[in-house]
């Protein structure tokens, strides 16, 4: 990835020189690209419908599937999707200006969920949950409309984590964010392709890039949620043992259902010993080693 004036997309002009972010960029690109192979997310020639909502997270997915794309090494073609939600103060000029002058191809959508969500969520609770079940709709809608095969979000290793352990705490299962998912149409994958990429580093690379980073913090809401209180749980885990939160997600790829307690995962009550086995005769084994 080495750019220079006529080899380079317009998202990563200006990107900087040091070589700490040229290895934080390899390192999201390589992790993207894994995440996108072992799920299996290319269909050749389809369009992906990529939510861009100004957040870190979602500028780090646009810039990396745009750099894989460039290089070839996505065969997808690629669709910005901002849908405005009418959040009050919601800056509805920055993510248009971003992307034409990035030369994105985009569609601005306006729908007013947030005067939904205030009439129907009784006031001291939390709009989160709602607000998201809007939002997918009205993306699943605009992905049919645009002739989408995927809505891509920007969810990274951490919100899968924490989503882990809210389904952990809370919702009494093993759950968490799939890395890719059919809807229950049927007619639309979902996929993360930052799945493997930690919160810290979408953090750096948009800072360093210098996006226009619009907060997710504008409907007033977020103070107290289940998922800050498991995020505080898991900060402290990491400041204590450094490395822990990617340990935890290894194990995510590494089920054991004959391990858990599931039924419906694992046949328990087919499982059979082997009896044609003769137990050792332990007259004849040495005291020693019985």
């Amino acid at each position: 990835m080495l750019d220079d004036a006529d080899d380079i997309h317009p998202l990563f002009q200006g990107a900087p020189s040091s070589t700490e972010f040229k290895k934080l960029r390899k390192r999201i690109v390589r992790e993207v690209r894994d995440a996108i192979e072992t799920y299996g997310m290319i269909e050749r020639g389809t369009r992906w419908l990529v939510c861009l909502s100004g957040g870190k997270d979602s500028y780090t997915l646009l810039a990396i599937l745009h750099e894989l794309q460039w290089r070839g090494l996505l065969p997808v073609d690629l669709l910005a999707c901002n849908l405005d939600q009418g959040q009050p103060g919601f800056p509805a000029t920055v993510l248009p200006e971003f992307l034409q002058k990035m030369g994105v191809a985009h569609r601005i959508e306006y729908k007013d969920t947030y005067s939904v969500v205030v009439d129907k969520i009784p006031q001291g609770r939390t709009y989160c949950s709602l607000c998201s079940r809007l939002r997918r709709g009205n993306l699943y809608r605009i992905a049919r409309e645009e002739g989408c095969s995927a809505v891509v979000l920007g969810h990274h290793r951490d919100d899968i984590l924490e989503t882990f352990f809210m389904n952990l705490f809370h919702g009494g299962r093993l759950a968490t964010m799939p890395p890719k998912l059919v809807n229950e149409d049927g007619d639309l994958f979902v996929y993360r392709p930052l799945a493997f990429v930690a919160e810290a580093d979408c953090e750096k690379f948009a800072r360093a890039m210098n996006y226009p980073i619009i907060p997710c913090d504008l409907c007033g809401s977020q103070d107290g949620l289940q998922r800050q209180q498991v995020k505080q749980i898991l900060d402290g885990w990491e400041a204590r043992n450094p490395g822990r939160r990617q340990v935890m997600f290894r194990a995510l790829l590494n089920t054991r259902p004959s391990h858990l307690l599931d039924p419906a995962l694992f046949d328990f009550a087919g499982l059979m010993r082997n009896a044609s086995k003769t137990p050792p005769d332990l007259n004849k084994i040495p005291p020693k080693l019985r």
